[in-house]
């Protein structure tokens, strides 16, 4: 049988020149496969 999975992350990043703003960012994962990708939010 096979097996498929689906992942979705929503995490923040800080900016390496503000310390103070975050960065929404999602990580997409589909059978294992990761992809990381910035939604342009503050």
């Amino acid at each position: 049988m096979l097996e498929n999975s689906f992942g979705l992350v929503f995490f923040m990043k800080i900016t390496s020149n503000d310390r103070k703003t975050r960065t929404v960012y999602f990580r997409i994962t589909v059978d294992g496969i990761t992809k990381e990708a910035s939604t342009k939010r503050k």
